[in-house]
């Protein structure tokens, strides 16, 4: 698939909370464009509904209000014919610990009903790329917590989705092992042309994404949009100063509105 455009207009999310029978606003009127093949990060402090944003994206949930659009179609609206064209890596690897590296990057082919010898081939060349052609055969308890990761990325890549999302996935690696793998991933994304969105909590690795930042408020608000390619590295310390004030203060900072110089 190739890579997809999204459009957010209006997006507004409440939950109704069961306890005590009070709406919660988990996002409120977000609009937000995102261009096909872009890599983007988006920002937040811990409830600020980044995870709700992630939920509605893959149509896990129904906006309340407004919209979210890729490729002009609703995920929740449309959630059948998204299947494949959505990949996911989650903090967690999420791998099923009774099989192999290369069966588990081969299970969501086999639910999108692949033949067996693409299914494989897929894999191995995907598990290749991410540096584990030693260890395909061998079952998640036998792999370190990076190389879980990696297979959990080429169990992404091996959709060749057009929509790559990275929800939290590196934040739990030490800090050498997080920085490689995302390095490693945005390379891919690169080199395959998909979107992609990185949700995280670290700044610094929400600059090395590249293209442009999305600072998050609560709830769910749209503080400031970086593009990050008109900062100069030497700058990068002040960006994130000013991210970080922005974020402290729910309010973004005057650097984030102008031009840098």
């Amino acid at each position: 698939m190739s890579a997809a455009a999204i459009d957010v207009s209006g997006l507004r999310k409440v939950f109704r909370q069961t306890t005590t029978q009070q709406d919660v606003v988990a996002i409120d009127r977000l609009d937000l464009h995102i261009k096909a093949g872009e890599l983007v990060a988006i920002v937040g402090q811990t409830g600020c509904g980044k995870s709700t944003f992630f939920d509605i994206l893959i149509g896990l949930e129904q906006p309340t209000d407004g919209e979210i659009r890729i490729g002009g179609e609703t995920p929740y609206g449309a959630f059948n014919r998204f299947r494949g064209r959505i990949a996911t890596v989650f903090q967690q690897d999420r791998l099923l610990p009774w099989r192999t590296a290369v069966d588990n990057v081969c299970l969501p082919l086999e639910m999108l009903g692949l033949q067996e010898t693409e299914r494989r081939e897929r894999a191995m060349k995907w598990l290749g790329r991410l540096g584990l052609e030693r260890f395909v055969h061998a079952y998640p308890h036998e792999l370190s917590g990076g190389m879980r990761q990696r297979v959990a990325i080429a169990r992404a890549f091996a959709l060749q989705a057009g929509l790559l999302l990275a929800d939290e996935a590196f934040g739990h690696l030490d800090e050498v092992t997080a920085r490689e793998l995302r390095d490693t991933f945005i390379t891919l994304a690169r080199e395959t042309g998909s979107t992609a969105i990185l949700i995280t909590h670290q700044l610094e690795e929400a600059i090395a994404v590249g293209d442009r930042i999305f600072v998050l408020g609560k709830s769910a608000r749209l503080l400031a949009d970086v593009s990050v390619g008109q900062w100069d590295p030497s700058e990068y310390g002040q960006l994130r100063e000013a991210i970080q004030q922005t974020l402290q203060t729910n309010q973004a900072h005057l650097r984030l509105t102008t031009q840098p110089d």
